[in-house]
């Protein structure tokens, strides 16, 4: 098995059925990537540990999904200069608006990459770390371009099929 280059951690194995869309997408991709389960609240010593260590270990890129007060992302950003891309999940009353915010709005000097709320979300920070990946690797950027070409096809074949049934 390869060494992984992309590490998914969440703040509760409860977040476990989001996240694994980012593993989905990196699978996609071939890149090889970890799963692990760190709060930035419940353990924030094993957390800082994490984050100090990830590159030394090969990582490049870090996913971090947490709900709620959704501090994981920015916990582990404050300790390495890895890119983090936060995964909010919806696991509140708030539908996980509370978590958006809390990644979204790092001080400057702590960035945190944040997408959108949930199983899209998770997507998009695969796809998003395949593409800082892509960045020094030809063979990944390919797979990028086929990804997007495979994108805009679909919404070709949808268009035909929808003038098919409307008669236009």
């Amino acid at each position: 098995m390869s060494k992984p280059l992309v590490s998914i951690v969440m703040g509760s194995d409860s977040d476990l059925d989001i996240m694994r869309e980012a593993a989905k997408a990196l699978d996609d991709f071939g890149i090889a990537y970890e799963i692990d389960v760190t709060s930035a609240h419940r353990s924030p010593d094993r957390t800082a540990d994490f984050a100090r260590k990830a590159a030394d270990r090969g990582i490049r890129v870090i996913i971090a999904g947490a709900g709620g007060a959704a501090h994981l992302a920015g916990v582990i950003a404050a300790h390495t200069t890895l890119p983090v891309i936060g995964v909010p999940i919806p696991s509140t009353a708030l539908n996980g608006m509370d978590s958006l915010l809390a990644t979204v709005q790092m001080p400057a000097g702590i960035p945190v990459a944040t997408v959108a709320i949930g199983k899209a979300g998770a997507t998009n920070a695969g796809i998003l770390a395949a593409q800082i990946l892509g960045l020094a690797s030809e063979s990944l950027a390919r797979k990028l371009d086929s990804l997007k070409e495979t994108l805009a096809n679909s919404v070709e074949e949808k268009s035909r099929k929808l003038k098919i049934t409307l008669g236009t």
